[in-house]
């Protein structure tokens, strides 16, 4: 390039093509430069001032195995996470399969017609959710509800949302939702489970929204929707959520898939991209990119969606890993998680702990006054275990990973706390003597019935069909990618390989802040720099 346009280096390029007017004059003080070995050890280092408790903390982040095919084969795979935007549908055959399943996956479990391929998060996916519910009613109604008891950080993303929009934001029970209904009113969001643990059932409640005119969003939790009604079934017009215990670690709070189901009347509105079904000239089954007259990259400012918007490479680990289990697994992990919630819920009351009524599928709720509250967290904290702090108690969330260990460990924290030497029971008992609870809104409905879900069972199975996709697929693997956007580079192998590491993967977003050290020293770091390289006074990492 540089002896085609006449030039002997890139600095003599520069100074032909930049005015010297707006060139920095001085050098970036940005340290020096490190090698790749270099970078490995003060990574290693920075990942040892990460502490990694067993957290039962939940509140929308939970620990997940994630099967080692998967681990390999997708996230640390460059044929899969070098892949670009799939606007040509012609070279991203294997990835718009794989995303078809993922939306399968969602509309299967949350009873809805229609998904899109993957949002940013959970609390955006509730955001745009509300957006979608005050376009649907032409922006003539503008107050939006919101469940009190649903997760902080999505109420306080929606907030932020609704500001700049015009948009009323209103939080509160389900009976004052109900008192509140009127002909402001867009819409509401219900939570189900709710952020403390409980199964609700909304039916009456959705025919009342739905009679004065608004519409029913649900902030659901996926795996608990393969043994709970599905939020379709329910009256829900919208289902918001993340696919993050489907195999995605917690690494601090993202990135992760979120996910966004409605119904057909709500289409227009739908945000993110939508993966279709079609057939090519010789009449082959084909995906692409479908309704794309909402997206940004035809209407421009006049777009109700930006393609950009999604975690392609999570749906995908999300979706294989439904692929791996198939829906009999997922039940069996759910059932597991569920089984391992009541007998902590059972040991609690042998304790003598009051742990809050209702159905649970993962998380129950105890109260605790402050001073009991801070002598269960401690001494929890000393046997390497992490809970979610209340104002008035604390919260308990099981998941994939929880053990007969770690049921023992925590509840002997609580004995500890009540006065008891050691447990006046043994786990083995209370396990054998704790049935599993019957749920008043178990699922009936079927799910997961095409064929994907049910060949790729076995590890050489779907090594071989995530092979078959990954050649379907341009990445920068085989080619450069002539195409120009923020989006195009080549992570260095270097780059990814602390992702997986648990150091930085299975550290939960709200863990004590001084369990994260290694994670503050790398923002603090990465702040200045963008500092100096921006010239601003100070920025901040979002």
């Amino acid at each position: 390039m540089l002896a085609a346009l006449g030039y002997k280096s890139l600095a003599e390029l520069a100074d032909a093509t930049v005015p010297s007017a707006i060139r920095l004059t001085r050098k970036l003080e940005l340290g020096e430069p490190l090698g790749e070995h270099e970078l490995i050890g003060e990574l290693k280092n920075l990942a040892a001032d990460n502490h990694v408790l067993r957290s039962f903390i939940g509140q929308g982040y939970y620990d997940t195995i994630t099967p080692a095919v998967i681990l390999r084969n997708v996230l640390e795979n460059p044929g899969w996470y070098t892949q670009y935007t799939p606007y040509q549908a012609e070279i991203s055959q294997g990835r718009l399969e794989a995303l078809v399943n993922f939306q399968t996956i969602i509309e299967n479990l949350t009873g809805l017609p229609m998904a899109n391929a993957s949002l940013l998060d959970e609390a955006t996916a509730a955001a745009e959710a509300m957006n979608m519910c005050v376009e649907r009613a032409d922006r003539k109604r503008l107050t939006f509800w919101m469940q009190a008891e649903t997760h902080p950080q999505t109420i306080a993303v929606t907030a932020t949302r609704a500001e700049p929009l015009g948009i009323e934001l209103k939080v509160g029970t389900a009976q004052e939702i109900e008192a509140g209904l009127d002909s402001s009113v867009c819409g509401v969001l219900l939570s189900y489970p709710t952020t403390d643990g409980r199964v609700e059932d909304y039916r009456a409640l959705c025919a009342k929204i739905h009679a004065a005119g608004a519409a029913v969003v649900m902030a659901t939790d996926l795996l608990a929707l393969t043994v709970l009604t599905p939020p379709g079934e329910l009256g829900a017009d919208i289902a918001i959520g993340t696919t993050q215990r489907f195999g995605v670690p917690m690494g601090f709070g993202g990135p992760h898939a979120a996910f966004l189901s409605t119904k057909d009347d709500f289409r227009r509105q739908l945000p993110g991209r939508i993966i279709g079904v079609s057939r090519d000239a010789k009449g082959k089954v084909a995906f692409r990119l479908a309704l794309q007259t909402r997206e940004q990259h035809i209407r421009r400012e006049k777009a109700t969606s930006n393609i950009c918007t999604a975690q392609v490479l999570l749906a995908i680990m999300s979706s294989m890993y439904a692929v791996y289990h198939g829906p009999e697994g997922l039940v069996r992990i759910a059932e597991r998680v569920r089984g391992f919630t009541a007998v902590v819920s059972a040991g609690l009351g042998r304790l003598g702990f009051n742990v809050r009524g209702g159905a649970h599928f993962d998380t129950l709720r105890v109260d605790a006054d402050a001073h009991r509250q801070a002598d269960v967290l401690a001494r929890a904290l000393d046997r390497g275990i992490n809970l979610r702090r209340f104002t008035d108690g604390l919260g308990i969330s099981c998941d994939e990973t929880t053990t007969f260990t770690d049921v023992h460990d925590l509840l002997e924290a609580f004995a500890a706390a009540a006065g008891q030497a050691e447990l006046p029971f043994a786990v083995e008992e209370l396990i054998e003597s704790t049935p599993l609870p019957t749920l008043a809104l178990a699922r009936t409905s079927k799910f997961l019935q095409h064929g994907t879900f049910h060949r790729y069972h076995a590890e050489h199975e779907l090594l071989r069909y995530l092979n078959r996709l990954q050649a379907k697929d341009l990445s920068l693997t085989t080619s450069m990618i002539p195409l120009g956007s923020c989006t195009m580079k080549l992570n260095a192998t270097t780059e990814m390989l602390p992702v997986t590491w648990p150091e930085f993967g299975r550290l939960h977003p709200f863990a004590p802040a001084e369990q994260w050290g290694g994670y503050k020293a790398m923002f603090e770091q990465l702040e200045a720099w963008l500092a100096e390289i921006t010239g601003f006074a100070a920025v901040s990492l979002q």
